[in-house]
């Protein structure tokens, strides 16, 4: 061998343990200081999350205090969420809450936002996040480190409340800024707007039906807060009018037996089930449920999709409000002329007080550099919702940036878990071509699936996707297991709400009390309602019998699904049991 081969190979050898060297120390460093950009119930969870795996998180929040979007203020201030002054939360305490703290018993099922902050200062305190958190402190930029090929560092540049600013290191971001910050208000869809007498704003602007005594309001917009400021202004204005373009499904949030809507519906046996059948089916069965309810044809509310294509409106008063003649329902506004709105149908109505601007919100990340993010559709395309696809190292994660017929907490929860086991190189992502192949795709399936526009273009199917993301951590609870080894936990798992218990049953952070929280999210679902002593009352005998009945086919459909998911699963399983052959 020549020396000039001897010492190229040399020299190979030597790149090779430099880069094995480098990538040593990038795995050693990228686990320890992790920014997290907001201290709402995405950034609480992604700080203990950190924490779990041994980092070390550092939360810059805005504000001078935590709850993000819960945190009410009489006024709203720029760049940050906004609520109204009676908000409750729709989604039920239960379904709503972290994996490993239980809400209280004794709060109500529906929260007022005071309660939901109340929850989540208990969180904070119960796992010590308050140390990490620096209030007052406003994210100007997050930049690429020079080094960033090698290091996947990161520069945070910060502003505190005295407008000094501060450059910062870290080794991997958590972006969890939310998408209810920057109002959309097209005005420029409404002509003759400059023509109104009266007064108009966003419902980011609104606090309380104060100014609407008397008045004649035209609420635009027919979603969830376009409901709810509808309903409460109702109850004081002399008429008020709602717009819509398309309609929408209006559901309520208590159902058979009082009991709450995602409680009774939202669980895996559900869930299977729409593995199984058409999902026009479920479309044809629902609609139909809710007409018999309140016919939307007769309430003017039937919207121009099916029910499972987008999230319905969630409000109990609102049928009876439109009954009542409260709440008149008209189609898109055409024109403003002065202080009458013109709508397309040709009708009009005259002496407009106020107009309210129900119409959701733009996204973005402004602290954050534009070729950073992957543009797929109308939305931004990340790796599972969490990770831009075309970075060099998956060191930067957006958590709880997500709509699904569901809470934001625990789907944030799982997002962070996720995050940060890959941060931790625990879990390694695809390659940056099979991530933007996988956006691609979902972009596809959402578009397919779910009516989706520039303000709306992040629907995932709740159970699925928490499925998926537990599945990768390795806490995704296995019902062949546990039909096996713990009947009556299976039972409550696929039967019953599809709570985020079920996530700390087994795996990283398996919590000891997840199976006593499952067996008691009943009894705390009755708690706040004890309030006045009854004779104990029987089940249904007929209940029973028919959730007997049905127990054969759960059990066929559970095997099914899961033998569709993993033909080799039950094969291996039953071997591990010695079961003898049939």
């Amino acid at each position: 061998m020549s020396l000039e081969v001897a010492a190229s190979g040399a020299e190979q050898l030597g790149n090779n343990w430099g880069k094995l060297i480098d990538c040593v120390l990038f795995c050693s460093i990228m686990v320890h200081r992790v920014a997290v950009i907001g201290a709402g119930p995405s950034g609480l969870t992604s700080v203990k999350a950190c924490l779990d795996e041994g980092m070390v998180p550092t939360c810059f929040e805005s504000s001078n205090d935590m709850g993000g979007l819960w945190k009410f203020k009489e006024v709203s201030e720029p760049n940050r969420a906004s609520i109204y002054r009676s908000l409750t939360i729709n989604i039920s305490k239960e379904m709503m809450c972290f994996s490993d703290l239980p809400i209280p018993a004794d709060y109500p099922n529906y929260m007022h936002h005071s309660k939901i902050l109340k929850y989540f200062r208990m969180y904070a305190d119960h796992f010590k996040l308050l140390k990490h958190i620096r209030f007052q402190t406003v994210v100007k930029s997050v930049r690429q480190r020079p080094d960033f090929s090698r290091t996947g560092q990161w520069e945070v540049v910060t502003e505190d409340k005295d407008g000094h600013e501060e450059s910062h290191v870290f080794d991997a971001v958590i972006c969890c800024s939310g998408h209810y910050t920057y109002p959309n208000l097209p005005l420029k869809d409404f002509p003759g707007i400059e023509t109104f007498e009266g007064k108009y704003f966003h419902s980011w602007d609104y606090k309380g039906p104060e100014d609407m005594y008397g008045k004649r309001v035209v609420v635009i917009g027919i979603g969830n807060s376009g409901g709810d400021i509808a309903v409460e202004g109702s109850r004081v204005a002399e008429q008020v009018y709602m717009s819509t373009r398309r309609g929408a499904w209006v559901v309520r949030q208590v159902v058979d037996n009082g009991l709450p809507l995602d409680m009774k519906y939202n669980t895996r046996i559900v869930h299977i089930l729409f593995q199984l059948l058409p999902i026009n089916f479920f479309n044809w069965m629902v609609e139909k449920r809710l007409n018999t309810m309140y016919d939307h044809t007769m309430y003017a509310l039937k919207p121009t999709h099916r029910f499972f294509s987008q999230i319905p409106v969630i409000n109990d008063d609102l049928p009876f409000r439109i009954l009542s003649g409260a709440v008149i329902v008209k189609p898109n506004v055409k024109e403003i002329r002065g202080s009458t709105v013109v709508f397309d149908d040709g009708s009009m109505v005259e002496k407009v007080d106020t107009i309210v601007f129900a119409t959701g919100y733009n996204y973005g990340f402004p602290y954050l550099p534009s070729s950073v993010m992957h543009k797929s559709g109308q939305r931004v395309g990340l790796y599972k919702h969490v990770f831009p696809p075309n970075l060099e190292h998956p060191t930067l994660a957006i958590v709880g940036f997500i709509h699904a017929f569901g809470a934001i907490m625990p789907q944030a929860e799982m997002q962070a878990r996720w995050a940060t086991r890959v941060f931790k190189g625990y879990k390694k992502l695809p390659s940056n071509q099979a991530m933007i192949k996988a956006v691609e795709k979902d972009t596809r399936d959402i578009e397919k699936n779910y009516f989706v526009s520039k303000l709306t273009p992040l629907e995932v199917d709740f159970v699925s996707y928490m499925d998926d993301l537990a599945g990768d951590i390795g806490v995704r609870p296995n019902l062949l297991w546990l039909f096996f080894t713990d009947f009556p936990l299976f039972k409550r798992v696929l039967w019953g709400p599809m709570t985020a218990y079920q996530y700390r049953l087994t795996g990283p952070g398996k919590w000891e009390g997840s199976r006593r929280a499952i067996f008691t999210q009943f009894d705390r679902m009755y708690q706040p309602l004890k309030t006045r002593q009854l004779d104990a009352q029987h089940s249904s005998t007929s209940g029973h019998l028919m959730k007997l009945s049905l127990t054969v086919v759960t059990i066929g459909a559970a095997i099914y699904y899961v033998h569709a998911r993993n033909p080799t699963t039950i094969p291996n399983f039953l071997s591990k049991l010695h079961l003898p052959s049939v």
